[in-house]
């Protein structure tokens, strides 16, 4: 699956698993946002369309799930990532498993990502952080039903993450995917983040990427909260709705975020 198909993909479907978590977390979660917002850990790599230059922290590991289906039709995407870090926060790996229903296709595994980005600035703090990223893309889906290459692929992509005070955080990305055979797809993306509380936060996205002349761009406002449990564990909902742009104007859809964040090691005693 390639970089533009899958920020396409992404912005405009929802899986089925979405749709238990609107029913059955959300209603329970969203109330209690003022309250819980005023002790929760502040949040900060949690963005949807948009990859934020911030490495896992030794010791804790993250557990992220992204849900979209588009207004109309029964195709939705669902997207499963989980982050480790290695030896510390300059160097992370991950691996991305993507599941995907179209129309008349039915349900199957797109292309898998290996994932290695390096903590190139900002690992000791301040407002500017920098985490370029390589991916190897695995030929995990049918190139048949529209969810793979085909053939192994690659893809990079430039996360910079710079925040103004305490209030606004900006992100920005710049990247390429390519596999033998086809067409490169060459990606943007830039996002605000309002930091109107610690775990609470307003967002809006922009994303747009083309391949071979065809150009797709969305944009994706939303919210996301944080929830701080026993044993260092922090989840963060959000959601957000998605808005086609230009050639892709009208493919607009609900977006769904899910992520689970906790040590790995046992927390040294205060």
């Amino acid at each position: 699956m390639s970089g533009g198909d899958c920020i396409t993909r992404l912005s405009f479907r929802l899986t089925v698993l979405a749709r238990w978590t609107a029913v059955h977390l959300l209603p329970f979660t969203v109330p209690a946002v003022p309250a819980l917002a005023q002790t929760a850990a502040p949040i900060a790599d949690n963005s949807f369309l948009i990859e934020e230059a911030y490495n896992q922290e030794a010791g804790v590991v993250q557990h992220i799930g992204t849900f979209a289906r588009s207004d109309g039709g029964d195709a939705w995407d669902f997207s499963f990532t989980q982050e480790w870090p290695l030896r510390g926060i300059r160097h992370q790996l991950s691996y991305t498993i993507p599941l995907s229903q179209a129309d008349g296709l039915g349900t199957g595994l797109g292309d898998m990502g290996l994932n290695y980005r390096y903590q190139l600035a900002g690992e000791d703090g301040g407002p500017l952080a920098v985490a370029p990223r390589l991916t190897a893309l695995l030929p995990t889906g049918s190139e048949d039903e529209g969810r793979g290459a085909g053939e192994l692929g690659l893809q990079t992509n430039l996360p910079l993450s710079y925040t103004f005070g305490s209030a606004v955080a900006t992100h920005w990305n710049a990247g390429f995917t390519v596999a033998s055979g086809s067409a490169p797809t060459y990606a943007l993306g830039a996002s605000a983040v309002w930091l109107l509380r610690p775990a609470f936060n307003i967002l809006v996205e922009a994303v747009w990427s083309t391949t071979g002349g065809d150009e797709s761009a969305f944009l994706n406002p939303g919210v996301r909260w944080a929830h701080d449990l026993a044993g260092g564990l922090q989840i963060v909902p959000g959601l957000a709705y998605t808005l086609g742009l230009g050639s892709t104007s009208g493919d607009d859809g609900l977006f769904l975020y899910l992520s689970f964040e906790h040590p790995f090691r046992p927390l040294p005693p205060e």
